[in-house]
């Protein structure tokens, strides 16, 4: 009995009897209802639930304020119950005095209780001092008396019991699985406030990291804001010395190499100053390597020699290559010549050498290509007073016949001095002959061009260089050249009394001169200095031949030669004929042609530029051949008789009045009068 009062809600005092108006119950034994409900429970896991332990256990202040798990704990946190816990089955196995029996005894193997439930249960069983155990084996002394009602209500309350332990068992296994649950609950809970405190601990450093972070940020604003131009100025970009370094030579190449003068310039600026910056002094040497030894000066020669081998290659337009290679990285050169002076005027040097030779040799291969074209002969048999005006056979077999007095159309040329040379290869296939100012006009126009070209060039690419400088290098490259040009001048000229095809020469010459100022390249100017006097003497010397060519046919006049050089040629009436004589009309033609290529206004007209006959030479040589024609006129006129000697003289002078027309110019003026005076001055 004193297991039952243990196990009893109803418990008594320590020794105290039990209570006396119980009844012993005549049912018979069975098995307690106790035993399989508890051996039902499932058996403690390690993690047990607190419901199963002493109250400390169970209290969650208790487990809150436990000690603390580690950082990335698991959730599931297991938790081990103290030494002093005793297992509350063994508790029971004591109270009952026996060993409580397995769950899997408690049925068959068919599935079906091993005793059956009574239909009732005793509410009062007087188990008459004996123990439980005992009181279910001694069944058979039931006798169905007021212990049987005891043993009903008994019985049915086992029933109950056994239809609700189901419930009663889902009940606690939900009690142990909320016991787990809440158990992971507080082991979260504790993890995340472990976490949580070092969530804060970090957020706190962060904060203070932050503040100080700022704190620098604008220290460095406030020095970066002060020292920011000062370094921007003397500092030298990563990619500015990759590109002058590695990078292809182009323009980008050139603008990095002006940013690089740029700093050089202020670093320069920057050590004549009164402050001493040890930055400064730190970047000098960077950039005085990166300047003259790290690749620009070196890329710089280089590609400047390359450029001028490409000179010497053959059908190599040079204008070509000074205008894309020289012209466009002129600023090269200037850098060279500011850095490395030595080396500028050594690539200066082979420049002019490379010219000196490109025009020589282009030139001599033009000139031998003009001198394939065939030219009209005119030597002292063509002079104005030369009675035959005979040649020798061979002359007469190797050229067509020409009029080398009569200007005609050759003053087109002056048309077409605006225009183009003749090109070499159309030359060399030239099989008409011409006179020689076509070939004069063509190589010294091709050679005016390509010196004011020259020109042009060396003063745009060496502009760092003094007037004087350039001009050195111009004529060191020319001088050949110019020489060559004086040579075939000289060539064409010497063997001809062509007075007007010197005269024109001289035109075009006037008209290189003028072509120069326009370009303003003067330092040709030697050049077409020297080609005047080459032409003027030249022109002199034909003028007397043709003076004195008259001076012999007046000498060599007689009573019957006026005949034989009248205009009509009849047998029956020239003697004492009236008509002008033949070398009247020669004298008209050739005068002609002077004085409209001596003339201000002629060649004005044609050229749009202003000649300069009036302190020219042509004037006196025209007033000694005009001498010599009215000599010889006056001596051809002595024969006659006094009024057809007039008839003679006017009739020869009107046809030098007809044949001058309406040719422009101060000379041309005054040399109409002349004629118009003496005309008169014969009568009719």
């Amino acid at each position: 009995m004193w297991g039952l009062d243990r196990f009893s809600g109803h418990s008594t005092p320590s020794g105290s009897p039990p209570p006396q108006n119980r009844s012993f119950s005549p049912a018979p034994r069975r098995p307690s209802h106790l035993g399989p409900g508890l051996a039902a429970r499932p058996r403690n896991s390690p993690r047990s639930s607190s419901l199963n332990v002493n109250g400390k256990y169970n209290s969650s202040t208790t487990s809150l304020n436990s000690t603390r798990l580690p950082n990335g704990s698991g959730l599931k946190q297991q938790i081990t119950p103290p030494a002093s816990f005793t297992n509350p089955l063994k508790v029971l196995e004591e109270i009952v005095g026996r060993p409580l029996p397995d769950e899997d005894e408690q049925y068959r193997g068919d599935g079906q209780s091993q005793s059956e439930k009574p239909a009732k249960l005793a509410e009062d069983v007087d188990f008459g001092g004996r123990s439980i155990y005992d009181f279910l084996e001694d069944e058979d002394e039931w006798d169905g008396t007021g212990s049987l009602g005891s043993y009903d209500d008994t019985a049915q309350s086992a029933m109950e019991y056994e239809r609700d332990k189901d419930k009663f068992e889902d009940l606690h296994r939900s009690i142990l699985a909320c016991d787990d649950v809440l158990i992971s609950v507080e082991v979260s809970l504790t993890n995340f406030q472990n976490d949580l405190g070092a969530v804060s601990a970090e957020i706190e450093t962060l904060q203070s990291r932050s503040t100080a972070m700022n704190t620098k940020l604008q220290n460095r604003k406030v020095v970066e804001k002060l020292l920011g131009p000062a370094i921007e100025e003397i500092c030298v970009s990563p990619a500015i010395v990759r590109q002058i370094s590695e990078g292809p030579i182009d323009h980008a190449w050139i603008k990095a190499l002006e940013e690089l003068e740029k700093r050089s310039k202020t670093i320069e600026s920057k050590m004549k100053g009164a402050e001493k910056v040890l930055a400064i002094s730190e970047v000098k040497p960077l950039l005085e390597d990166l300047t003259n030894l790290a690749r620009a000066v070196e890329r710089i020669r280089d590609f400047l020699v390359s450029q001028i081998k490409a000179l010497r290659s053959p059908n190599t337009n040079a204008q070509i290559v000074q205008q894309g290679a020289f012209i466009a990285y002129k600023d090269l050169y200037r850098f060279l010549a500011k850095h490395h002076a030595q080396l500028a005027d050594e690539i200066a040097q082979a420049y002019i050498n490379t010219m000196r030779w490109y025009y020589l040799s282009h030139f001599t291969h033009y000139r031998l290509a003009l001198e394939k074209i065939p030219l009209y002969t005119v030597d002292k048999h063509d002079a104005l007073g030369d009675q035959t005006n005979q040649r020798g056979a061979a002359s007469k077999s190797t050229q067509p016949a020409h009029d080398a007095l009569s200007l005609g159309r050759r003053i087109d040329i002056l048309k077409r001095a605006s225009s183009s040379a003749l090109p070499s290869h159309v030359a060399e296939q030239s099989k008409a002959p011409v006179y020689l100012e076509t070939p004069f006009y063509a190589f010294n126009t091709a050679l005016i061009d390509n010196a004011s070209f020259e020109y042009s060039f060396l003063t745009n690419f060496f502009s760092n260089l003094s007037f004087h400088t350039v001009s050195q290098h111009f004529n060191s490259i020319f001088a050949s050249t110019f020489a060559l040009g004086n040579a075939f001048t000289k060539s064409l000229i010497d063997t001809s009394y062509d007075c007007l095809g010197l005269l024109l020469c001289v035109r075009l010459n006037q008209h290189l001169a003028f072509e120069l100022q326009r370009r303003k390249c003067p330092i040709a100017d030697g050049y077409v200095n020297g080609t005047n006097m080459l032409l003027w003497p030249k022109f002199q010397l034909a003028m007397d031949v043709h003076v004195e060519s008259v001076r012999r046919s007046t000498a060599s006049l007689s009573g019957g030669s006026r005949a034989t050089l009248s205009l009509t040629n009849s047998t029956a009436d020239s003697k004492g004929s009236t008509a002008p004589h033949v070398l009247t009309q020669r004298f008209g033609q050739f005068l002609q042609g002077i004085l409209a290529l001596g003339s201000n206004e002629s060649i004005a007209s044609v050229t749009g530029e202003a000649a300069m006959s009036d302190i020219e030479p042509v004037g006196r040589s025209l007033e000694r051949l005009r001498g010599e024609f009215e000599a010889f006129l006056m001596k051809a006129s002595k024969g006659l008789s006094q009024g057809r000697r007039g008839r003679f003289l006017g009739n020869n002078y009107s046809l030098v009045l007809t044949i001058m027309g309406d040719t422009g110019g101060g000379l041309a003026k005054k040399m109409r009068e002349w004629f118009e005076q003496a005309k008169e001055g014969v009568g009719e």
